[in-house]
């Protein structure tokens, strides 16, 4: 968001695009950044080429008009850089620095390139930098908060432009001169509030809009709250106005003049629209929409919309441009948003808002992953049951909420563990994120920001020192490690997550990691230590009567004996997991456990076993309706007639099969095909099992 309620190409106000769009001023500073971008550095006069980008730093005072007259700068010459412009936004509204590797993360998504989950910050900020290395692009980095941060993500090619927008100088960062801002020219200054207030008011005392201009020291976010106060009074007078500020000035407490002009802004709103300001002072990130200020008010949705609208003709808030109905606070504004709740609504009531913003997220979270599962009765039902407000239309149109939300969302996790704790709200909210993200977009698509949320879970937990919730964090972790290609990091925190199970006496966390060890062995390739590994996880689900789990680690153990060559072993213990799924009644596992049984017979070299075998298992797919497997058993049985010398009957089995899979590829293109589920995570999302999550 910007640091002021002004357009992205001038000092003006955004709701009143009917005045128009045309940059205001700054034509001497506009000028020598042009300059600037031709400008020999000292590598060009030491007679090298500049190995690096051309940084130009914009530098001011929140509301100074900076990141304007930035994407000005960047309006005018991004012609010469046919790869486009991408922005980052360095710091958040409350100051903080934003971590140069989710700003990296960020640009790459800009530039439809993968990030991989979980890769450090220097690698992300490498990966952004490589991909630039080929590109001819402006990079707007926006509110940086130090040196660091820019230097990180400046691409290292001449043919880039870096743009940086901060409060002050950026010391480190070579040949760097930076333009400070100052207040605009009188002219242009005058001019911003005849198009905010209308023509007549200013040309009837232009005198007193040079003293309003003067009072507001042509700052543009002050003149723009000035000029909103006014357009809202068509019968007050410019001098009035004037007047008023001017003795505010002479008080101890007067302030800067967007203080002065804010204060008196707010003063002069209903008391219904006051609460809303000073509450989206809360907001996750600055992002808001009407559920947001709904939520923090506790108003209706409609009545929210209606005062955030009405806040955007006052130059309070800045509408985004979205196809659902967003706004931004103003990063100038948001200090002084912060101070007015501290005046003037006690810390309760901010809890309480907080409290009814972060539950109203997570039940639309709820309705967007519960629309994804139409076949579930249950899901049918809370859905249903659900205010009509917060349920979607369609899948694509909560998928599309989702998509557009996410920055929000993601602020919102953050937001909900700031205070260090992770309370019942707040593992609710965590859950339900991951679930609907997995829900929408697939566990690969959506793991950076999974590993992100996980990542939160782990930093509190490890601050708590609450290793229930630390094994579980570590679990979902490594499993995104596991899952995009990153074993070995993936085992390290298997073991770490084994270690804090065991501390929480966690049998469901120790088993869990247990298995998940023998898996990363035996993605390593060592197949002896993962069957070992299973074989600990065995005795443990024995030992809790989990006979599911025992079965299918009977499983595990014998693909990593088969791995490993040795047979004998792995027939064992596929002879155990058919029992076991034998005694469960769990018919399709029992055919499958044959036909993995028959396959290792076959590998050992006992083709008559494995026949009989498979003959077996083909009568248990037959009771399961599993015709793939009915028909891949059958072309095994064929492979196996012909080795034993039979090719009439070799012939009759695959003949068979292809009359099996013939009758399913026909059945599908009648029905149509289903779409692909989406896969779970392989940690049940965000499962922190010291409490049970509302689904």
């Amino acid at each position: 968001m910007t640091d002021q309620a002004v357009d992205a190409g001038g000092v003006e106000l955004s709701g009143h695009t009917s005045q128009g769009n045309e940059f205001l001023g700054r034509t001497r500073e506009l000028k020598e950044l042009r300059a600037d971008i031709e400008r020999a550095g000292l590598d060009t006069l030491a007679g090298r080429k500049a190995p690096r980008a051309r940084v130009l730093l914009i530098a001011g005072r929140p509301g100074s008009g900076r990141t304007a007259l930035a994407e000005e700068l960047v309006r005018q010459v991004a012609d010469r850089y046919p790869d486009g412009v991408l922005r980052a936004r360095l710091s958040e509204p409350d100051g903080t620095a934003v971590p140069v590797g989710r700003a990296a993360r960020d640009l790459l998504a800009e530039l439809e390139l993968p990030a991989p989950a979980g890769a450090a910050e220097d690698d992300l900020a490498a990966e952004f930098r490589t991909a630039l290395a080929s590109r001819r692009a402006v990079l707007l980095l926006d509110d940086a908060a130090d040196a660091e941060q820019v230097d990180a993500l400046i691409p290292d090619t001449p043919e880039c432009l870096v743009v940086a927008v901060s409060q002050g100088p950026l010391t480190g960062i070579a040949d760097v001169r930076p333009c400070t801002l100052g207040g605009l020219d009188t002219k242009s200054a005058v001019e911003l509030l005849s198009r905010l207030t209308g023509s007549v008011r200013i040309t009837v005392d232009p005198r007193a809009a040079e003293q309003l201009v003067e009072e507001c020291q042509a700052q543009p976010a002050a003149l723009v709250l000035a000029g909103g106060w006014l357009a809202a009074r068509p019968k007050a007078a410019v001098a009035d106005l004037a007047k008023h500020l001017r003795a505010e000035d002479d008080e101890e407490t007067a302030g800067t003049p967007l203080s002065r002009v804010f204060r008196l802004v707010h003063g002069s709103l209903p008391a219904p629209s006051a609460r809303i300001l000073r509450l989206l002072a809360l907001a996750p990130a600055g992002h808001v929409d009407p559920h947001t200020a709904s939520a923090l008010a506790g108003c209706s949705v409609s009545t929210a919309r209606a005062i955030l609208d009405d806040l955007v003709d006052r130059g309070l808030l800045r509408p985004v441009a979205s196809p659902l109905p967003q706004y931004d606070v103003p990063g100038a504004l948001h200090p002084l948003l912060r101070a007015l709740t501290e005046t003037h609504d006690k810390p309760a009531e901010l809890q309480l808002a907080r409290a009814r913003m972060l539950e109203r997220t997570v039940r639309l979270l709820q309705s967007c992953r519960a629309i994804t599962e139409t076949d579930s009765p249950h899901a049918r039902a809370k859905l249903l049951g659900m205010p009509r407000s917060l349920r979607f239309p369609s899948p694509r149109a909560a998928a599309d909420w989702l998509r557009i939300r996410r920055p929000a969302l993601l602020a919102a996790a953050r937001l909900a563990v700031a205070d260090g704790e992770l309370d019942t709200l707040a593992r609710r909210l965590l859950s339900q994120l991951v679930r609907t993200l997995v829900a929408h977009f697939g566990t690969q698509a959506a793991a950076p920001d999974l590993y992100g949320i996980h990542q939160l879970v782990l930093d509190v937990a490890e601050r708590q020192s609450l290793p229930r919730e630390r094994a579980a964090a570590l679990l979902n972790l490594a499993d995104l490690d596991a899952q995009t290609g990153r074993t070995a990091e993936a085992l390290v925190r298997y073991r770490a997550a084994l270690d804090a199970g065991r501390e929480a006496n966690d049998p469901y966390a120790t088993g869990r990691a247990m298995e998940s060890v023998g898996g990363a062995h035996e993605e390593l390739g060592d197949y002896d230590r993962a069957a070992d590994w299973y074989g600990r996880a065995l005795v443990q689900r024995l030992a809790r009567d989990e006979r599911a789990d025992a079965a299918r680690l009977y499983g595990r153990i014998a693909a990593a004996h088969t791995y490993a060559g040795r047979y004998g072993e792995a027939v064992r213990n596929w002879r155990a997991a058919v029992a076991g799924y034998r005694k469960l009644g769990d018919v399709a596992a029992h055919a499958r456990a044959l036909s993995e049984l028959a396959r290792v017979q076959e590998y050992a070299g006992r083709p008559e076993e494995s026949l009989r075998t498979c003959q077996e298992a083909v009568e248990w797919a037959r009771r399961a309706e599993d015709v793939r497997l009915q028909a891949a058993l059958h072309l095994r049985i064929a492979d196996t007639l012909d080795h034993l010398g039979d090719p009439l009957a070799a012939g009759l089995h695959r003949s068979a099969a292809e009359r099996m899979l013939g009758e399913e590829l026909q059945e599908t293109e009648q029905e149509g095909d289903p779409e692909d589920p989406q896969p779970e995570h392989a940690a049940n999302a965000c499962e922190i099992r010291s409490t049970s999550a509302e689904d």
